[in-house]
């Protein structure tokens, strides 16, 4: 490791402070103000850390968190887009993979390359890790808008079955019982609504 590998992962630590400034849809689940981008991705590597045992199958966690950690960075210049919001998804992906190009690239050459393959790696969600890993970024924002009485299900008025078809597919590829618990809750969410206690 040479002067100049130090200043470039200096300079890659230093731009992603800008993560923490990314404001995402999700509510906190103290409902005080909106969660960041970078809170998001170290709540979903905690989830990684106490959840491994619900993967179907086995991962590297070490691998699954470390997706999870930088899965996001490059909101830093493309943006969060609420699953709910409206926008191209072509479009969000042409902007983050250059995004991802620049970040990344901030670090030594060694370091950018795997970074950005892992980054890939958890886009494109084929392997056993990549998948639990997707499965916890589905999984943690339900939980979230639970939690907070509807969350961005209500801002956004979204339906039942739009929630299902939404975190549903993502969340069973990586694990069936954190898909059966976050279904179980959608559905007394949404009898809730149908049906409130009296006392509301």
């Amino acid at each position: 490791m040479n002067e100049l590998d130090l200043e470039r992962q200096i300079a890659f630590l230093t731009e992603i402070d800008k993560l923490k400034s990314v404001q995402r849809a999700s509510p906190l689940i103290d409902r005080s103000r909106r969660e960041n981008s970078a809170e998001h991705s170290w709540h979903l590597a905690m989830y990684a850390l106490v959840l491994e045992q619900h993967s179907d199958v086995p991962v590297d966690i070490s691998r699954v968190i470390r997706m999870l950690l930088i899965h996001d960075i490059v909101e830093i210049d493309a943006g969060d887009h609420p699953l709910y919001g409206d926008h191209p998804p072509e479009d969000q992906a042409d902007a983050e993979e250059r995004a991802a190009t620049r970040l990344f690239g901030l670090l030594p050459d060694g370091q950018a390359r795997a970074m950005l393959d892992l980054w890939r790696e958890f886009e494109a969600g084929r392997t056993d890790d990549a998948r639990f890993a997707k499965s916890l970024d589905r999984f943690q924002p339900i939980v979230q808008n639970l939690e907070t009485d509807g969350g961005t299900l209500k801002e956004y008025c979204v339906p039942e079955d739009k929630a299902l078809k939404t975190y549903g597919p993502p969340i069973e590829r990586g694990s069936v019982s954190l898909w059966d618990y976050a279904r179980s809750r959608i559905a007394d969410y949404f009898a809730g609504l149908k049906h409130p206690a009296a006392d509301k």
